[in-house]
């Protein structure tokens, strides 16, 4: 559950930090997608901590509730990347409308 609720946070802040630069307020999508880092580092952790002990050889029964939260993750992670260039775009957008 770790995994699903701070990746939900960090998908939550780069969706509101993409909005917030389409108004051009940037410090503002800035610290959210800083906040969807810090948040995406505590899941990732928490799913690695799974991988490393599998490799470990502990063996964990498969849970459907795992591999929701690992889709959930990359889907995230593909999410703040576009969120990130989304932001870059309209930093440029701001300049060009300002010339």
């Amino acid at each position: 559950m770790q995994i699903i609720a701070n990746v939900g946070i960090a998908k939550s802040n780069a969706v509101i930090a993409m909005s917030e630069a389409r108004k051009y307020d940037f410090d503002k999508a800035k610290t959210l997608i800083k906040e969807a880092h810090k948040a995406m580092i505590v899941a990732e952790n928490a799913h690695m901590e799974i991988v490393v002990q599998e490799a470990q050889g502990v063996q964990h029964e498969f849970k459907v509730l795992f591999m929701h939260a690992e889709d959930q993750m990359l889907t995230c992670q593909t999410l703040m990347i576009v969120a990130e260039e989304m932001i870059a775009m309209y930093k440029k957008m701001k300049i060009l409308e300002e010339k």
